[in-house]
C-alpha cells in the first residue's frame, strides 16, 4: 500500500512529534508499505522518511522543482517526482496514494488535509484518511469540526476520517479498511 504522509517540514518542531514520525516511518517500512510524501528532509516529513529508509523501505517524494529554495529535499527517496505547482503536487499525492495520514503541521498541512477530505466528501476518492493526533495536537481542530457538525454546517464527518492517537491505532484502521 502507498501511504501518503502530510506534515510539517519545519526544523523547529519538538522532538515528541518528530520521534513519533520517525517511528511511523519505521512501521510503514516494516509492514512493507511505501511512503508517499512531500519530499522534504526536515520536520515530520524528514523524520518519517528517515524511519522508512533506515528500515530498507521505499518512498516516493513529490515536490515542485523550486521548493528546494525553501527547504532541503530528501536524497534517499526510491523515486522522486518533480512537479511545477503545489496543486500538481496535491494531485500527484492523490494519484499515487492508497491512504492518507495527517500528522502535525502548519498551514500547508491543513490545506492538504482539507482538500483531501473535501475530495472524499465529493466522492472523488474513497481512500482512508487518518489524523495522527500526536500529543493531542489536533484536539482543537477536531473540536471545531465537531462544532461545525453540531451547528449543521457538516454532516457525516465521522465517515470521512478517523483520528488515531498512536501508531498502532493507525495500522488498526488501515487493516480494518483493507479487510
Amino acid at each position: 500500500m502507498n501511504i501518503c504522509l502530510y506534515g510539517s517540514g519545519s526544523r523547529k518542531i519538538d522532538e515528541i512529534y518528530t520521534d513519533e514520525s520517525y517511528k511511523l516511518g519505521c512501521r510503514i517500512a516494516d509492514e512493507g508499505h511505501t511512503l508517499v510524501f512531500g519530499g522534504g528532509d526536515t520536520g515530520m516529513m524528514g523524520a518519517c522518511a528517515r524511519g522508512v529508509h533506515d528500515n530498507d523501505g521505499k518512498s516516493i517524494g513529490i515536490a515542485p522543482e523550486w521548493i528546494g529554495e525553501f527547504e532541503p529535499l530528501c536524497e534517499n527517496c526510491s523515486e522522486f517526482i518533480y512537479v511545477s505547482t503545489m496543486d500538481e503536487r496535491k494531485n500527484k499525492f492523490l494519484e499515487n496514494s492508497d491512504a492518507f495520514i495527517i500528522s502535525p503541521g502548519g498551514i500547508g498541512t491543513l490545506d492538504e488535509f482539507f482538500e483531501i477530505i473535501t475530495l472524499r466528501k465529493l466522492k472523488q476518492h474513497n481512500k482512508q484518511i487518518i489524523i495522527f493526533n500526536i500529543n493531542h495536537f489536533f484536539d482543537k481542530m477536531i473540536e471545531m469540526i465537531d462544532e461545525m457538525a453540531k451547528k449543521g454546517f457538516l454532516y457525516k464527518q465521522q465517515e470521512l476520517f478517523k483520528v488515531a492517537g498512536s501508531i498502532e491505532e493507525i495500522f488498526e484502521f488501515l487493516r480494518c479498511e483493507n479487510d
